[in-house]
């Protein structure tokens, strides 16, 4: 088993300025959600990039269209499981 690449990232205490601000953002747009997602957080290293993603992606991921949100939602988690992804 190799080990995973180590990813540095900004976390939610440690945010300022402009990622502090998306962080923020993010959180009232996720009532009930008090940490940001680590999949975001490999992002935070550019606030500028993240809050393109945030805005781009959110919108194809967890909104219904062809598939609901609960089948991409399954979808997701059962890759990341089977990519042994720890986020």
């Amino acid at each position: 088993m190799t080990a995973a690449p180590f990813i540095r990232w900004i976390d939610d205490a440690e945010a300022q300025g402009e990622l502090a601000r998306i962080y923020q953002q993010w959180k009232a747009d996720h009532p009930g959600r008090d940490r940001i997602p680590e999949i975001l957080k490999c992002f935070s290293l550019r606030p500028d990039f993240l809050q393109h993603l945030i805005a781009f992606t959110y919108p194809l991921h967890f909104s219904d269209g062809y598939l609901t949100r609960r089948q991409k939602e399954m979808i997701a988690t059962y890759v990341s499981g089977l990519n042994q992804c720890p986020y």
